[in-house]
């Protein structure tokens, strides 16, 4: 919004929350997201989605794959053509070391990412913010400190992930930034593809 002010660029934004019924212990409430989508002059949604089966379980992919899909489809309904989503370095480092370690593939998220032949473009603004960064402006900002987290972080690979990263960061500093750097520095005389 601040930089609408000053860009030459035009273009509109709309904020989006996705609902489940599959809850965790610190959800914020909708009237706090209410409250500061009104204070900075944004236009938003809020959509409620199933996640949970006949036995009220679900698991990560499951509810990732259906809270995008519902991004997609508000974007579609909105005429909006960027989902801007809010992974930041840290994000982008872990999933590069889950893919490669869990999946076995050299994969990760990209800063731009187009889909559905181009109808929609994913972007992350955040891709070169720190975690520890976020954490400071959202607190400066005084943004609400108890925000979504997912009930099956605490036994998740990402958690494991985040805590070997932050560890070696300690003995090795500049693991994440490195991590972070290798996917555009790939030496393919070096691979055999």
């Amino acid at each position: 919004m601040e930089r609408k002010k000053w860009s030459p660029a035009h273009y509109e934004l709309y904020a989006a929350h996705i609902e489940t019924d599959f809850y965790c212990s610190s959800c914020v409430h909708k009237g706090t997201l209410e409250k500061i989508f009104k204070e900075i002059g944004i236009e938003y949604v809020f959509r409620k989605i199933t996640v949970l089966d006949k036995e009220k379980k679900t698991n990560c992919f499951w509810c990732s794959w259906n809270r995008r899909k519902t991004l997609f489809e508000i974007a579609r309904d909105f005429g909006c053509n960027k989902v801007a989503l809010g992974h930041h370095k840290d994000d982008i480092a872990e999933t590069t070391l889950l893919n490669l370690l869990f999946k076995g593939e050299f994969s990760t998220m990209n800063p731009r990412q187009e889909l559905f032949g181009g109808k929609i473009v994913i972007i992350r603004p955040l891709c070169y913010v720190e975690e520890e960064e976020v954490r400071k402006f959202a607190k400066e900002n005084n943004f609400p400190s108890k925000l979504c987290k997912c009930p099956f972080f605490q036994e998740s690979s990402r958690k494991y992930i985040k805590g070997l990263i932050k560890k070696m960061e300690k003995s090795y500093p500049g693991t994440k930034t490195n991590i972070f750097k290798s996917i555009r520095r790939i030496k393919r005389e070096y691979l055999n593809l």
